[in-house]
Formats: C-alpha cells, sequence, structure tokens
C-alpha cells in the first residue's frame, strides 16, 4: 500500500533531523497550485468580468466547475459555448486583471489544510519553510501582503528572506529558475529536505540536481500544466494535506496541558486511566434524592432521571485517580451548596493543588462561587468560559477587556473558548495578545484537535475520540449520547 504524502513527509523529516540534528533544515513549496487553489482566482476574475460588463456568462459558474489551470482558461471558455468575439474579449480582460493587486488579495485562496502543514514546520526548531515560485519579482510586496493575510488567523507568517521569485518575466525559463531558487537557499546554508510543487517539469528538474535523493519531492496532484510522464519515478504524491497524517503523538508540545473530557462513567474512566492524557474532566451536580455530589453532564430537567440510572459518585472518583496520579478537572454545573460540598471532598481526599482544576459559568458559580474556591485552593486552575464575550471582542474590545479583568479580581486564571464559536481563531489571538491563558473546549476530532494544537493554548479539552491515535473516548452523556466504536477483524497474510 502506498503511504500517505504527508506520512512520508514525517518520516524523511524525522530521518534528515535525525541525521543532521545541527543543520537549517528547509521546506520549500510553490505558491500557484500548491499552496494557493487558483480556480478561485479564475473563479473571481471571471465573475468581476460578468460584474463589469454587465453580462451573465458566469452567472451559473461554481469553482467546482473549473477544471482547468489558470493560464487555460481560453479552453474552458470554449467549453462553456461562449462565442469567439466576447472570448477574445474576456480572455484579454483576463490576463489584464487576474495579477492586479486588487485580484491577489481578495481572490486567492488556500487548500485546505495546507497552512496548518506550514504552521507545523514553521514551529519546529531550527526549521525554516521556504517558497520557491515562478511568479515574477514586480508582484513580490502583493504576494507577501496576499499571503500574510491568508496565514494570519493561522500564525502564519512569511518574510521576503524565504521568498524565492522568478527574476525573468512572466512564464520566462521558470524550470530554470526553480532550480536556481534551490541553489540560492542552499548557498544560504539551508538543508532543503523536501520540495512541493504542483508542476511535473519542475520536480523533475530539481530532480537532476539533487543526486544524492536527500530532497523528498512531494506533487501537489491538484491542477496543473506540465505532463504527469516528467514526475521523477521517486516522487510522492498527494492531494490532501491530512495533519493527521503529518503530526504524530509523540510530538505533541508539552507546554500545552491536554485534559480528556467527560469522564463522568466506568467506561470513560478507564479509557482515560490507560491513555497519556494527564488530566481528566468530569460534570459534578447533585443527586436529587440523597443530594449527594454525582458525575452527570445533563441535568435532570434536560434529561430526565432513568429508573435504572446508575450513577458515579464524584467519591468514588477521586479515589481512583488519586491511586493512579493523574489530575482532575472539575466542571461544577451550579453554584451555592454544590461549590461547599465539592470544596469539602477536595479537602478530605487530600488532592495536591497542583492537580486541581474548576470549571464553572459564571451565572452559575457567581462571583462568590469564585472566590471561595480561589480562597480554598489558591494555586489550582480556575476558570470560566467567555464564548458570551465573542460580540465584544470585534466590537468593543476595551470593554471586553475590563470584563475580563474583573474576573481575574475574583480568582480566575484561566478562560475558555468553545471550539464552535464564531471567529474563533479572532477571538484566541485577541486574548492571546492580551496575555490571558486560554482553554479551548468542545473539540470534535483529531483534525479539529490538531488545528487547535497549532494556535498554542493553554489547554485543550476534547473527548478524544481518535481512534487513529488508539483514543476511544465515550464524550460526556450530553443528550444522554456516547461515542461507539465497532471491533473490524480483518484478514492476515497467508
Amino acid at each position: 500500500m502506498k503511504k500517505n504524502w504527508m506520512a512520508e513527509l514525517t518520516y524523511h523529516y524525522e530521518k534528515t533531523r535525525r541525521r543532521y540534528p545541527q543543520d537549517r533544515l528547509m521546506i520549500l513549496f510553490d505558491i500557484d497550485g500548491t499552496i494557493l487553489d487558483m480556480r478561485y482566482m479564475v473563479f473571481h476574475v471571471l465573475k468581476a468580468f460578468d460584474k463589469k460588463h454587465d453580462t451573465h456568462f458566469f452567472r451559473k459558474l461554481n469553482v467546482s466547475d473549473i477544471t482547468v489551470h489558470e493560464n487555460q482558461v481560453d479552453s474552458f471558455l470554449a467549453e462553456l459555448r461562449i462565442p469567439s468575439e466576447e472570448q477574445r474579449e474576456i480572455i484579454k480582460w483576463y490576463n489584464q486583471h487576474r495579477w492586479s493587486s486588487e485580484y491577489i488579495l481578495q481572490s486567492h485562496h488556500p487548500f485546505s489544510g495546507v497552512l496548518e502543514v506550514i504552521r507545523w514546520f514553521q514551529l519546529q526548531p531550527n526549521t525554516f519553510v521556504g517558497l520557491n515560485t515562478g511568479r515574477p519579482e514586480s508582484i513580490l510586496s502583493d504576494t507577501l501582503r496576499s499571503l500574510n493575510k491568508l496565514g494570519k488567523e493561522y500564525k502564519v507568517q512569511f518574510s521576503d528572506e524565504l521568498l524565492r521569485m522568478n527574476p525573468g518575466g512572466w512564464e520566462q525559463e521558470v524550470e530554470n529558475s526553480k532550480v536556481a531558487g534551490v541553489r540560492y537557499f542552499q548557498k544560504k546554508g539551508y538543508h532543503i529536505f523536501a520540495f512541493v510543487d504542483n508542476e511535473p517539469n519542475n520536480l523533475k528538474v530539481v530532480s537532476n540536481i539533487d543526486p544524492d535523493q536527500e530532497i523528498l519531492l512531494l506533487h501537489a496532484n491538484t491542477i496543473f500544466e506540465s505532463k504527469r510522464t516528467r514526475l521523477p519515478s521517486r516522487t510522492v504524491k498527494g492531494k490532501a494535506y491530512d495533519i493527521t497524517e503529518l503530526i504524530p503523538e509523540k510530538e505533541l508540545p508539552q507546554h500545552i496541558q491536554f485534559v480528556w473530557h467527560g469522564i463522568n462513567d466506568e467506561v470513560n474512566l478507564r479509557q482515560f486511566l490507560a491513555s497519556e492524557i494527564t488530566w481528566g474532566e468530569c460534570d459534578v451536580r447533585m443527586d436529587p434524592i440523597a443530594n449527594e455530589l454525582i458525575l452527570r453532564h445533563d441535568s435532570f430537567v434536560e434529561l430526565p432521571l432513568d429508573v435504572d440510572e446508575d450513577w458515579f459518585s464524584l467519591d468514588r472518583l477521586l479515589h481512583r485517580l488519586l491511586k493512579t496520579g493523574k489530575s482532575i478537572k472539575l466542571d461544577l454545573k451550579s453554584g451555592g451548596i454544590l461549590v461547599d460540598k465539592a470544596l469539602k471532598f477536595i479537602e478530605s481526599s487530600s488532592f495536591d493543588e497542583s492537580r486541581l482544576w474548576f470549571n464553572g459559568n459564571v451565572e452559575r458559580l457567581q462571583e462568590q462561587g469564585f472566590r471561595k474556591l480561589a480562597s480554598a485552593h489558591p494555586d489550582a486552575i480556575l476558570q470560566c468560559p467567555v464564548d458570551f464575550l465573542a460580540p465584544l471582542i470585534s466590537s468593543a474590545p476595551e470593554k471586553a477587556q475590563e470584563i475580563l479583568d474583573m474576573f481575574i479580581k475574583w480568582g480566575i486564571n484561566r478562560f475558555s473558548i468553545n471550539w464552535k464559536t464564531q471567529n474563533m481563531r479572532n477571538f484566541f489571538d485577541q486574548m492571546d495578545k492580551w496575555g490571558f491563558e486560554v482553554n479551548i473546549y468542545n473539540v470534535p476530532d483529531l483534525e479539529s484537535f490538531l488545528e487547535m494544537v497549532l494556535l498554542m493554548p493553554r489547554s485543550i479539552t476534547s473527548d478524544f475520540n481518535f481512534p487513529k491515535w488508539h483514543y476511544y473516548g465515550r464524550g460526556s452523556g450530553e443528550d444522554g449520547s456516547h461515542y461507539e466504536y465497532s471491533i473490524r477483524k480483518t484478514k492476515g497474510r497467508k
């Protein structure tokens, strides 16, 4: 079975890093057709033609309809059966505008996952991401401005020091320019371990100057002009920038705290205890019959008591965690007496404060509840969700910061943002700039989890339903639901 190109990239990078531990390693990316999906540029420019000329040639056009290279739009127009005279007018207008500053900034769109891949390598020690493009130097400023605009929410930045452009004009000696780009960075002292391009011709010429085959050739199998037969035999092909194949569990940043959500039952607790995850979160509320502390996500109003329901008690959970050395995050579902009872349980269990984390909604615990928790355990993590501040973050950031500062005075030292919050990345970025510790919660799957890892928050809370990593979290039981997994028997080789 052929290996995934992102998995192959990870393997080759790790091998190169072990072999050359002191070298400045570099992965080189082409831009158009490799980082950027150029169908969006074609789409926007053709739509703009209609708007400018009050025509309707592209009224029903979708991005997915575009199957040609950006240099071959004439054949696409012919397929649409547009009259020849109008075709010539459209092509002339298209060529005049497609590389203008306006359309470079407005119409360029990255392939899904590619900026996360770039971010991952930019985070690695002594590792650099270079750009080697056939674009002419005349649009260097527009190129950087556009790419950095796209990369901002992913915390990706590009600089002219790591950008090599074509010293010739449009489409002039592009292959020679690619070779010159590789040699340029090598002379600057970078050890190039991978080269990503969508054009087979470019991969071919780079392979010719790499006789020792130290550069992994990666073909972005998107839309390209040159013949596929030009691809070197050692090229690894792929289309999806899948970070779940790129980032292994062992490379997760050590300074991020990971929290296994919903250890409210025996099955999920066992999965958590068998994992490498340190923190486990439970939902604490009152038993309506005996007023004991039990673990249950939903209120009894949201999900009525089942006659056969078997509760897992907080006392039982704390006892199990103490024995295993794991840490506890308690999501307190109400204030008042629940806070008092939880504090008594914690006191009697002798949990060290470095292993304690409290979470609660502001409207439930209120100032009194948070101050009580902070007073009893000043060195514990004390957290509240702040998703309700999202509109203020964008419209009145000073007011949002004022509210957050008030919460800090209550003793709260970490703020939680729902993964589903609108404009979550911008929300997190602002919180990060203000210097607040942030937890991102409700992260639904492995891909989303790794995307959040790349933002570098202080902590991430997830159900850890990641079968690819052999984590089978059940979830918290919200709405009475749990994740279920099936076992499939495979035949071995004879």
